[in-house]
């Protein structure tokens, strides 16, 4: 499967915020009682080898490296111990950099304003090719990773997801439908941070400490053009 007929097939692209715990305190964030997510619009998906990622001006770029399902079938109202049936409704995993302006984000934040501008900038989810089920046997153990100009900044197992994936694909589908070729991001370890123009990313994953080729991401950072300019709002 094509990652640009994912994009284009993708009715939304769902993203579990706070789902590692050192990430959690990394950026002096509450711990959640239950997965909250937020979404991104499929416009911000970068299949491989198709550009780099933009950085508007004005914003602090930040990357979040994190694995990301890619649902095969419709799931709705699906109980949380429902492991077989959450799993079943997968159709694949691919490597996604959820890219955030951290700096409208804070802001929004900080003023209780949404901040769905500073997810949603095209190029802001550079993805990897399709990598089938058969390669991860056990999503809940393979080891993300990312480096930026070749240093490795994030590097940490699925293990410490603190909500599993069937229980996040659970109260994702209790409030809204999940169809048949929606991305859903796990949320993402320690060492996020900031990336400038210039600046190239490789992330990738390893399964029992073997690299899967399908799952690498190279992707350079260069300055978006056009009208936007971060200004506080």
């Amino acid at each position: 499967m094509a990652m640009a007929s994912i994009r284009d097939n993708a009715r939304k692209v769902v993203c579990i915020g706070r789902n590692y715990a050192e990430h959690i305190t990394e950026l002096n964030n509450a711990r959640p009682k239950q997965p909250f997510f937020f979404l991104k619009p499929p416009s911000s998906i970068v299949p491989p080898a198709s550009g780099p990622v933009l950085r508007p001006l004005g914003v602090n770029l930040h990357y979040e490296v994190e694995l990301a399902l890619i649902m095969g079938q419709t799931v709705r109202d699906l109980d949380a111990n429902d492991e077989k049936r959450a799993m079943e409704a997968i159709d694949g995993y691919a490597v996604g950099i959820d890219m955030t302006a951290r700096n409208v984000q804070d802001e929004a934040k900080k003023k209780g304003l949404p901040w769905s501008i500073a997810k949603g900038f095209d190029t802001f989810l550079p993805m990897s090719n399709y990598v089938p089920k058969t390669v991860v046997p056990d999503p809940h153990n393979v080891e993300l990773w990312l480096s930026v100009n070749g240093e490795v900044r994030q590097q940490d197992n699925t293990q410490l997801m603190l909500f599993p994936i069937p229980r996040i694909l659970a109260e994702i589908s209790q409030c809204m439908t999940l169809e048949k070729g929606d991305v859903v991001l796990t949320g993402t370890p320690k060492g996020v941070g900031s990336v400038v123009v210039g600046d190239v990313m490789t992330a990738g994953l390893r399964v029992d400490g073997m690299e899967v080729e399908e799952a690498r991401i190279e992707v350079k950072v260069q300055q978006k053009g056009g009208r936007y300019e971060y200004k506080e709002t």
